[in-house]
């Protein structure tokens, strides 16, 4: 899925567009039993309410591709005949109205969950109508004939209030109370079926996790069965671990302040560009960028090797995840430098009297902790 077709179905969690009729879950407590079954008809919630479940679902489809959300894809196999597939597939085609698969998923994903407190499991099934797209000012035409029938589960801590004097207006007097626990946004959730190319593809499915660095492996592996991906923060590490070994003493600031630069302008030039598609670089497009820096080519398949490693053969990598496309830091044993990503190339190096320096131009507006100075 790309981010437009993430913005799509996430409109469809707007009251005034949504097809949401009912919402099942649980409410599980902080050792795996369930306190607590949730089935209930949206249309008969006060407004409030209503908007606010539909909010949790529609924060369980956002943030950004490849890091917050990603790609979980099934094997042949496992589409054709296997117990976590047909869970799925149950869940979806019954509406959610499938009482016994409902359980078997609620004690599914509890087998899976690590969270320190209790939580809340939730489950709701949409239909989207999907317009065929127009042309002009008006982005869609109004006829259509695919009908999108998805499920979106969401998975929501519980967060539990403090005591505090509070007001009793039968008794007319304050008193020491507990408030009921609250429900926090989405820590995890997913997406059945993938919606590629604006269709289903039940070949995939859409995961989201607040925390782009923790991606809930043991949810991974007990509800979709598939070798979790790299994180991001895994991506980035094995990108300067690839770096660093492969390059060896060619690994200089000058170097690494060019693959910077260079990545984050085309990340600049992506998002200008409004391409939904998410970004990605091979490996030989980075080996590209060392060598116009001056590394030698046997260093460059070094490096190639090496993400092939590291990534796998082939693999697509986001520069999203390689690098930080906002800051750029430069750190010592003495000392710290900071700049935007924009600003990388103010940064140089110099010998000066033998000894090592990294200079940064002064320009107006010099301070010492908070304190103007000359």
């Amino acid at each position: 899925m790309n981010q437009k077709e993430v913005g799509e179905l996430r409109r469809r969690f707007q009251p005034e567009k949504s097809t949401v009729r009912r919402i099942y879950g649980c409410y599980v407590n902080n050792i795996g039993e369930i306190v607590a079954y949730l089935d209930e008809s949206i249309g008969t919630m006060p407004p409030e309410e209503a908007e606010q479940y539909l909010g949790l679902f529609k924060k369980a489809l956002s943030g950004t591709i490849g890091k917050n959300l990603i790609d979980i894809v099934f094997s042949t196999q496992q589409v054709a005949d296997s117990d976590e597939h047909r869970l799925l597939s149950a869940l979806r085609n019954s509406e959610l109205r499938d009482e016994t698969a409902r359980e078997a998923f609620f004690q599914t994903v509890i087998r899976s969950m690590d969270l320190d407190s209790s939580y809340v499991i939730l489950l709701a099934h949409n239909v989207y109508d999907v317009p065929v797209r127009g042309k002009g000012r008006d982005p869609f035409a109004e006829a259509g004939d695919t009908v999108f029938s998805f499920i979106v589960c969401c998975v929501c801590p519980l967060k539990e209030g403090k005591a505090s004097l509070s007001f009793c207006p039968a008794e007319n007097e304050f008193h020491s109370l507990v408030p009921s626990p609250t429900v926090c946004p989405p820590e995890l959730g997913f997406l059945f079926p993938a919606f590629d190319d604006r269709a289903a593809n039940i070949y995939s499915a859409l995961f989201y996790s607040r925390k782009p660095n923790e991606l809930h492996q043991n949810f991974l592996d007990t509800v979709f069965c598939v070798e979790p991906p790299m994180t991001a923060g895994e991506q980035k590490e094995a990108f300067q671990t690839a770096l660093s070994e492969s390059l060896e003493s060619a690994c200089s600031l000058e170097v690494v302040q060019t693959v910077y630069e260079q990545l984050t302008e085309r990340m600049e030039q992506h998002r200008e560009s409004k391409d939904p598609e998410p970004l990605l670089l091979t490996a030989k497009e980075v080996g590209a960028i060392l060598q116009e820096s001056g590394v030698e080519e046997p260093r460059v398949t070094a490096f190639c090797e090496n993400c092939g490693r590291q990534f796998g053969d082939g693999a697509a990598l986001s520069p999203a995840n390689l690098v930080d496309g906002r800051h750029f830091e430069v750190k010592t044993a003495e000392a710290t430098i900071s700049l935007s990503a924009a600003d990388s190339c103010l940064i140089e190096t110099r010998i000066v009297d033998g000894r090592k320096y990294l200079l940064v131009p002064v320009g107006e507006g010099l301070e010492v902790n908070g304190m103007p100075v000359h």
